[in-house]
Parts: structure tokens; sequence; C-alpha cells
């Protein structure tokens, strides 16, 4: 019998305004009323449906500037900004929805580490053992501006940063033991202060006493979610993630990447089985393959009507103005970043027009035509490359997309028998083991 696969969905720009300029926005006062969770919680409860794993919430704290120096083409098209803070969407998600995993994005760089253990463990609590941290290190020299910093620090010293911020987060979760919480009356004790201990952690970065002022949550050690495409950002998945998001555009560097965090966890002492690592995948589903495909051909189309758009978002994540180079020339390969390593590094020596014209899709293979077809093409994949399974990104977040995939798509991979038609388990972290 075919091992089942995983599925969760990226949603990028966070809680933020989606696809306003769409035909399939909705009515004008749903395009105007962006800020509320509407359109999110039939997201989630398509997702539920579906019965996939979790929902990531993007996030930066930022109104960008890189692109030609100043902000207007962000707000003009609302690439980047503005945003909402995750962690206020996720109780509403949490509501409307009782399995789904939910994984807000708390960065290191704009956190102190009990904050964030103490809002992760709030959710935790308050979702019944959803909750999953996006753990990002910061890239955007604007957000570090925001935070009383000139610049960001280094790549790879941010993830020393992370390093030693995973594990006063872990730590401060565990600082309660799972029986601490006692509640009997007749003594009285609330909790035993014996199984409670502060951390006194003294670190390169971080001093911390401890212990976190509320109970073990459900989960007790929330699972973590990493997308590190860079050496330090793998060795950093392959020491503390427990499913990792990645690009999948091609099959070898699919395979050669999945071997190496496997072979990184192993020498660190985990079991590899217990990574579940997702490749992006950007379907576009329709009842026949002529109007996906027509579908894919507006959208590119819409790119290259859009450039400046396009090119604002890839300088966001980099700190490189791209409004400085010709559009048909290919991109230098000296080029370097102190922002996001791998995206450059998928871009280098080629033309912007050219990057522009995939760049609706990025990091994803074609996953393309009625779903039957991209079910078969999901199925190869997986079967080629190994894995856990695919993250939905790029996927435009309208309530016609989101049936095309969780009630279109989905059930067919279900008829497969390749993805999960019930849950099992009631927490995040289990589901995640599940298969």
């Amino acid at each position: 019998m075919t091992k089942p696969f995983h599925l969760a969905w990226f949603l990028g720009q966070s809680f933020a305004s989606k696809n306003w300029r769409s035909t399939w926005a909705g009515s004008a006062t749903d395009v105007k009323r962006w800020m509320m969770p509407d359109l999110f919680i039939d997201l989630a409860k398509g997702m539920e449906r579906a019965c996939m794993d979790y929902m990531i919430i993007e996030d930066s704290s930022n109104v960008p500037y890189t692109y030609k120096g100043n902000h207007d083409t962000y707000l003009q098209y609302a690439q980047g900004s503005p945003k909402l803070d995750p962690a206020v969407l996720v109780p509403w998600l949490a509501q409307a929805t009782t399995h789904l995993g939910l994984v807000p994005t708390l960065s290191v760089s704009e956190y102190p580490p009990y904050l964030a253990a103490r809002l992760i463990n709030s959710l935790d609590h308050v979702t019944e053992g959803r909750i999953g941290w996006n753990c990002v290190t910061g890239s955007n020299d604007g957000t570090a501006q925001n935070y009383g910093h000139d610049k960001h620090r280094p790549h790879d010293e941010r993830y020393e940063v992370a390093d030693e911020f995973a594990d006063v987060v872990t730590r401060l979760w565990e600082a309660w033991d799972a029986d601490a919480v006692v509640l009997d009356r007749d003594i009285p004790m609330f909790a035993d202060g014996k199984k409670v201990r502060p951390i006194n952690h003294v670190g390169k970065y971080f001093k911390v006493r401890g212990p976190i002022n509320a109970p073990r949550s459900p989960q007790g050690r929330v699972p973590i979610c990493q997308a590190g495409g860079s050496a330090a950002g793998k060795k950093f998945a392959s020491k503390w993630a427990d499913t990792i998001i990645t690009e999948g555009s091609n099959i070898e560097k699919m395979k050669a990447y999945r071997q190496e965090v496997r072979s990184n966890a192993a020498a660190m002492g985990r079991n590899p089985d217990d990574i579940k690592l997702l490749f992006l995948c950007s379907p576009i589903v329709d009842t026949t393959m002529e109007a996906a495909r027509e579908r894919r051909r507006l959208q590119q189309e819409d790119s290259l009507k859009h450039v400046e758009m396009q090119l604002s978002g890839m300088s966001r994540l980099t700190g490189i103005d791209f409004s400085k180079f010709d559009l048909d020339e290919p991109l230098p390969t000296t080029l370097t970043t102190n922002g996001h390593q791998s995206s450059l590094a998928r871009w280098l020596g080629k033309p912007l027009r050219e990057i522009v014209r995939g760049y609706a899709s990025k990091g994803s293979l074609d996953y393309t035509g009625t779903p039957d077809r991209v079910a078969g093409v999901m199925a190869e994949v997986m079967q080629e490359v190994g894995g856990d399974g695919f993250l939905f990104s790029d996927t435009p977040i309208e309530r016609r997309s989101i049936m095309e995939i969780c009630d279109g798509l989905v059930p067919e991979l279900q008829r497969r028998g390749l993805t999960r038609k019930a849950y099992v388990h009631k927490h995040l972290a289990d589901n995640l083991k599940e298969f």
C-alpha cells in the first residue's frame, strides 16, 4: 500500500489583503474588510475538510522600501505591506476548526525568547494543542530598524542567535513538569512548586531566568517549522525542526536537500523520520486541461504586466534593489545578500524578465490541470523524490481556489490513498508523526 503524504498551506503575505485586484476577490465590501478574518476562516475550514496538517501564517513587520529606495511600489500593490499580526488571527481560526494545526511566524530577530515562549504556550493552551511555531531569523534591514538596530546581524550569525533562542524557548516550555498542576482544594495546592524550575540561562545573546509563568501546554514542546535553504539554515533545521518547508522546482535538488537534512539530523542523534519535509506546490486546478493552462497563461501575463510588483517582492527578500538592473540581461553571478540566500541563488545568471514570468509560482514544479492530472503529478513527484508531502504556496487566496484545492484536488488524492481521509489525533505534533 502507498504511504500517504502530508499537506499544508502557506498563507503568504500574512494576515493581509488577498488578491484585491482579482475578479474573484469577492464583493467591494469584502475587499475593504480585508482585515476581518472571514476569508481566512473559509480557508481554514476548507483545509480541515481536506484533513491537512497545518496552515503557516507568514509575517514581517515593516513597510518595505528596498525597491527604488522608497515604499511607493509596495503600498501601490499591497506587496509586503500592510499586514496584521498573525497571532491575532490564530484564535479566530481555532474557533472555526477542531483539528487543523495553526503555525504563526515569530521571528527571533523581533521577539525576546521569553515573550515568544509565553505567547506560543498561551496559544497552544487555547487551541488545545494545535499550535506550531514558524521560526524565522529576519532578513530585511527595515524591520531591524523598527526594533532599535541599524541592520540585521550577518546571515550565519542570525542562525547562531536562533540556535540559542530555540534552546531557551524549549527549556521554558518544559520548566513546568507535566504533573505540576495539582488543583487540590483540600491541601490547598494549585501547583507544586517543586515541579516548576527557573532555567537560569546565561548565554552569548540572551539572559533569561524563567520559569515561564504558565503551566506546560498540551503539546509541551510545540512543533517547530523552519525553511532554511542556506547551509546554516539547513543545519539549524536539521537540529530543531519538526517540519521543514522548502522549494520544489527541481527533482534532483529536492532529492539532494532531503538527503542532506536527513543525514544532518541522524548525525545529531535525531530520527530523520521525525522531520516532515514538505515541498512547495503551486497548483492551478480546473475542469479541463485547456481551462487550467489558460489560467496559468493569464497568471504569467499578469506577472509581466506588473513587473514592478514582482521586482519589489524580490528586492524585499534579498535587500537588493532590482530596479537598477536591465530586465533582459542576466543577473550577475557575483551578487550576494544578507537576506534570503536560497532565493537569490535561484535567480543568479537569469534575466529578470524570465524570473518574473515564473515568479507567481516560484519554487514549484508545474502542477497545472484537472484534479486527476495534478494528483497524478504529485504522486509521481513524491514517489521519485521521497519526502513527506507538499505545502500549497502562491496559490491565490480566493474562495474559488480554496474550493478547487480542498474540494477538488484533495478528494482525488484521497481516492488514490495518497492523503489522510480523517484526523486520528488531537494534537498537531501527533498528526505530523502519524505517517
